[in-house]
């Protein structure tokens, strides 16, 4: 069996966007027809770009090989132009091509990945969901505190048992920054009404995005501890963890991050300088799957645990599924709501989730297929990327 062909799919996310504005996906196939599907994450350049690169680097480095050598093809990729560093760009493209060749190497052996890579130790999987706003909003979710909670009732009603929401504000080029007043006290009003509508039924994540100095990060901790929040995620940018550990010591909240790391490499800075308890690694990011497995047994070692980030689409989502499945320090699972919508009716079977839970699949590899006519169909001809940050300076 060996590497023949890719094809890259620049995929538009119709409205509302929820997930991000465009998914990339990759299928690959071997000489003997089997087919693997993989998706890149948050690689910032122009999609159709990204797909290009997706194709360069199959054709240098995967073409005509073996798809099981998976840790050969990964090291020949990561030193790719005498890079051998944490290039998230890269490792991007890297992820997206690695999930493929799991798909591929457990449809070959007729077993789902996380049998390849461990065995089942979860039935089933908690998730959660951010706050979506609905059409019918007349106010802002995101900066409406008494509407946020009535949300989130809504969602628990549904079996979540945990919600996340970032009423901090616009995230910029130029963070972290010292919040202001008004922030702080918006944040401490969101904590307190939330808390007040769903009582002990569900978690409360702090979704903030690496907008606060450690000092900043620090003032907002002591306002919402009384409130209980299961995790205070990326309360600083993620390019100085000894900073983001000032705030983990400085505070009794857990604190989660990793979205926008890559590699065991990064990952495990982040734990030597004790910055987070809970890593939440993209497996279209931060090197795919093995990889992923990698940066999960980093943190058992560590007494830490993983919570797959979502924010892009399902192939990535599966991807997620199968670590969380085979790793015993999986905490919880994002997903975009109930995994429906776009989400659904791009795969030719939606993810299955039931009353707050995924069950992971028992199909051989990924357990999803891309619904390549649905794909062809929706296509990206905008110019802004999948996700962007404030330009100048939030006051």
């Amino acid at each position: 069996m060996r590497l023949r062909d890719i094809q890259t799919f620049v995929v538009d996310n119709p409205p509302p966007h929820f997930g991000g504005r465009y998914f990339i996906f990759c299928v690959l196939t071997t000489s003997d027809g089997v087919r693997g599907v993989g998706e890149a994450y948050g690689v910032p350049y122009d999609p159709h770009v990204v797909a290009r690169m997706l194709e360069d680097v199959f054709a240098r480095y995967l073409e005509d090989e073996e798809p099981h050598d998976i840790e050969r093809i990964w090291r020949r990729v990561y030193s790719a132009g005498f890079t051998q560093r944490p290039d998230p760009s890269l490792v991007g493209v890297l992820s997206a091509l690695e999930m493929a060749c799991w798909d591929i190497v457990g449809k070959a052996a007729g077993q789902p990945v996380y049998k390849l890579l461990g065995g089942r130790v979860h039935e089933r999987l908690r998730t959660y969901t951010y706050i979506y706003p609905k059409p019918t909003d007349r106010t802002d979710v995101y900066m409406d505190p008494d509407l946020s909670a009535e949300r989130a009732a809504e969602y628990v009603a549904q079996g979540f048992t945990a919600v996340k929401f970032d009423p901090f504000g616009p995230y910029s080029a130029f963070d972290g920054r010292q919040p202001s007043l008004e922030a702080l006290d918006r944040v401490e009003r969101f904590m307190k009404k939330l808390r007040e509508a769903v009582g002990s039924r569900a978690d409360l994540l702090l979704g903030t995005h690496g907008q606060m100095t450690a000092a900043g990060a620090l003032r907002l901790a002591r306002r919402i501890e009384p409130y209980d929040p299961l995790w205070f995620e990326e309360p600083v940018p993620p390019d100085a963890p000894e900073e983001m550990a000032k705030v983990a010591r400085g505070t009794r909240i857990p604190i989660a991050t990793g979205e926008r790391l890559t590699t065991k490499y990064e990952f495990a800075r982040l734990l030597d300088t004790g910055a987070a308890a809970i890593l939440q690694l993209n497996l279209g990011r931060a090197g795919g799957i093995l990889e992923g497995k990698k940066i999960a047994a980093l943190a058992e070692a560590r007494h830490a645990q993983i919570a797959p980030h979502l924010y892009c689409g399902p192939v990535v989502g599966a991807a997620n599924i199968h670590l969380a499945t085979c790793s015993p320090n999986f905490l919880i699972l994002e997903g975009i709501q109930r995994w429906d919508g776009f989400h659904a009716e791009i795969l030719r079977r939606p993810i299955r989730w039931e009353a707050g839970f995924v069950i992971p699949p028992s199909e051989p590899g990924l357990g999803v297929e891309l619904n390549e006519e649905v794909a062809r169909a929706h296509p990206y001809a905008a110019k802004a990327l999948h996700l962007e940050m404030a330009a100048k300076p939030v006051l």
